[in-house]
């Protein structure tokens, strides 16, 4: 069943995505007896890490639909690994390089001068997460997910042990922190190529696959970077009702990672689910949006009770001001509708991963964030904070029906009546085209 199948892959990947989440808490915990000038830093360090990390996802997201496709047509992967690597290569300086230069300048935008130390090296260590990314995206192409969740853990543990050495021991500061995130990130890094050392990719075309790679990640890239430009520009309207509102904003959002790594897991399981079973030629896209779409509404069911019943205890983890706590409850309450329908949104959009058609999501991400903003400054003018929540929820339950009606129904009309006549030239696969759109 396509249930059974989407949570074993989810399930690993859910591990893997908040191990990464918890590399963060890591540092920013070892570095809180260096005062609150450190803590900032690393949290400004760490949040412009996650926003240039879509630049990543471009080969990732690629690499992992292009060797599942082919995977499920029983072909090895071809020119798609060294594709992958080729891109990181353009790509990895293209983003490293001005991080690094600009490290001040970062600093400075966010008053968080300390930040400038930990990017000085975390910039250069972009080279290794970035290259972790490719590795994980191989492995989850070939329908592995628990070997990326290990490698994360195990980069986790290094982190876990080089951390206090690093930052106390021989009294690095921030910059300790940095270089023990990027050795734990090195040394998965390592042996993820070791582990990848006899897989062989095949015959192909390397300019095709670089070709298909970044037509299926690009799109998910910018989708990341514009959700990441919301989030930013929400808490600039949330900011204008002082800073009490912006630290609830900012705790709330960040305590719900918990929840929303596992949306985005299952998404994870659901695009790698889809790649292969186009690649079978037997796609029953419209089976496996269902089966997601339950899995999904489960899951944020579950995180929306959660949040909404157990928000102040999850907001006294992160503060103890009784303001912030009180305001960061609300917020949490007002969150549950806002969780459930991202859970489903997130988790349909890898069904349109799977197939190709991460052009239509984009567009959708960025209608749906361009109405967004207008309308929770309107409402915050009307309502206060709560007109801000609920300009949030509006806006993705608006993406989600968007998703339903224009993505995931209509690649499921189109998987299905084109599957027979799936091109497979060797070296020159697009996996998402089919017989008819090449006839076009």
């Amino acid at each position: 069943m396509h249930h059974r199948r989407i949570l074993s892959l989810a399930g690993p990947v859910y591990a893997e995505l908040l191990a990464g989440v918890v590399a963060g808490v890591i540092d920013i915990a070892w570095v809180a007896r260096l005062g609150a000038g450190s803590v900032a830093a690393v949290a400004v360090a760490t949040n412009v890490e996650n926003a240039l990390m879509g630049a990543a996802l471009v080969v990732e997201l690629g690499v992992t639909v292009l060797i599942s496709t082919r995977r499920g047509a029983g072909r090895p992967p071809g020119a798609a690994i060294r594709a992958a690597w080729l891109l990181y290569a353009l790509i990895t300086p293209a983003v490293a390089v001005p991080g690094f230069l600009l490290r001040h300048q970062i600093a400075g935008l966010f008053g968080a001068p300390e930040a400038a130390g930990f990017l000085a090296v975390s910039m250069p260590g972009l080279a290794l997460y970035f290259g972790q990314l490719v590795v994980f995206g191989v492995f989850k192409g070939r329908g592995d997910t628990r070997t990326p969740m290990r490698l994360a853990l195990l980069g986790n543990l290094v982190l876990l042990v080089l951390d206090p050495l690093l930052i106390y021991g021989l009294g690095l500061g921030v910059e300790g922190a940095a270089l023990a995130t990027a050795i734990g990130r090195g040394v998965s890094l390592a042996a993820g190529l070791w582990l990848l050392r006899t897989v062989r990719g095949g015959p192909g075309s390397l300019r095709a696959d670089v070709r298909a790679i970044a037509a299926t990640g690009t799109p998910m890239a910018a989708e990341f970077a514009t959700r990441q430009a919301g989030a930013l520009a929400m808490a600039g309207i949330v900011a204008g009702f002082g800073t009490v509102a912006l630290a609830a904003y900012g705790i709330g959002t960040k305590a719900m990672y918990a929840a929303t790594m596992g949306f985005y897991a299952v998404r994870q399981g659901a695009t790698i689910h889809t790649s292969h079973a186009v690649g079978t030629g037997d796609a029953d896209v419209r089976g496996i949006a269902r089966h997601t779409l339950r899995i999904a509404a489960v899951v944020g069911l579950a995180a929306a009770v959660v949040y909404a019943t157990a928000g102040e205890w999850l907001m006294r983890v992160f503060t103890s001001e009784d303001a912030v706590i009180a305001a960061g409850t609300g917020f949490l309450r007002w969150m549950a509708p806002y969780l459930l329908a991202l859970s489903c949104l997130i988790a349909a959009t890898g069904v349109l991963l799977g197939t190709g058609s991460g052009g239509r999501l984009f567009l959708i991400t960025l209608t749906g964030t361009a109405l967004q903003l207008p309308l929770a400054f309107a409402l915050s003018r009307a309502w206060g904070l709560p007109g801000v929540w609920i300009a949030l929820i509006a806006s993705v339950a608006g993406q989600l029906m968007a998703v339903r009606v224009l993505g995931v129904g209509r690649s499921a009309r189109g998987v299905e009546t084109d599957r027979p006549g799936l091109i497979r030239t060797p070296g020159r696969t697009r996996p998402w085209r089919t017989a008819r759109s090449a006839r076009r």
